[in-house]
């Protein structure tokens, strides 16, 4: 008797689950186009960066100014701290990020004096 019951239980137990495991797929899906979409919008904004600090390079090497700015960076480095907190970001990483960032700039700037 329980096993006529427990039978299509079962059966309806493994449909929700095949549905359930599809709405997952199908909102995974959604959430790694949308990290797709950020990346670019990350490329694409580092891109536009770096054309901004290119010019700022060629103008640092007509006028024969240091690739590097310390003062200019330490402003940098606090101000993306404090947009990363309240970004809900940790300000660590956000350091850590325009570090790799800058070092590339001063490798670029370094470049144009060549």
């Amino acid at each position: 008797m329980f096993g006529a019951i427990v039978s299509p239980i079962k059966e309806s137990d493994d449909k929700l689950a095949d549905v359930g495991a599809s709405a997952a797929m199908a909102e995974l899906q959604d959430i790694r186009d949308s990290i797709d979409n950020i990346d670019a919008s990350i490329i694409h904004m580092l891109a536009e960066r770096f054309r901004c600090t290119q010019k700022v390079g060629v103008l640092k090497a007509r006028h024969h100014l240091p690739p590097s700015d310390p003062g200019r960076e330490d402003k940098q480095v606090t101000r993306l701290r404090q947009l990363a907190s309240a970004a809900k970001l940790d300000p660590e990483f956000a350091e850590k990020f325009l570090a790799f960032v800058i070092r590339e700039v001063i490798r670029h700037h370094e470049a144009a004096r060549r």
